[in-house]
């Protein structure tokens, strides 16, 4: 399964960059994630647990980060396996370029499972698969954007101000 999409995220790019390589933010994106430790040199160890169609599954894997061009793109790679349901594997190819509202954030996916899951036939796996990268994706934007603040307001008066995770963690 291959999917391809981008997203444009209101933060800077170096705070994008700074959260693609947060284990607390990774954390916090990948959907039915209970655990997340590591470091992006070292590379983070994962527990997932997903139901896809019948399989209900715990995921123990590690995630890397290959391919880092500073600011610009990396290569999140990550593999699973589920015991008897089997396996999982994919990656992204995620790259950032400025955007007149922040920074535009490019993907492209892959994703691979054997085993039982495999069972459940692509159409099944796809349209998981592209699932997962949704709300990975829609979760990182929602999270290095932060909430809107109802109380904080630019000049006009009338617009709120989202506080994002560097904010929200190093007080800004």
């Amino acid at each position: 399964m291959k999917l391809s999409d981008s997203r444009v995220i209101a933060a800077p790019r170096s705070e994008v960059w700074a959260a693609l390589l947060s284990a607390d933010v990774l954390k916090e994106c990948v959907p039915g994630c209970q655990e997340m430790s590591g470091s992006a040199e070292d590379g983070f160890e994962a527990t997932v647990v997903q139901k896809v169609g019948p399989v209900k599954a715990t995921f123990k894997g590690a995630v890397t980060l290959s391919d880092r061009v500073e600011g610009e793109s990396l290569t999140l790679s990550g593999e699973g396996k589920g015991g008897t349901a089997g396996f999982a594997k994919g990656g992204a190819d995620v790259r950032l370029e400025d955007a007149p509202e922040g920074t535009k954030l490019s993907y492209d996916v892959e994703a691979k499972v054997g085993g039982k899951l495999a069972q459940l036939g692509s159409r099944i796996i796809d349209g998981f698969a592209k699932k997962m990268a949704d709300q990975f994706f829609q979760r990182f934007q929602e999270v290095v954007e932060g909430p809107a603040e109802e109380t904080a307001q630019d000049e006009e008066g009338d617009t709120p101000e989202k506080k994002g995770w560097l904010k929200r963690t190093f007080g800004g």
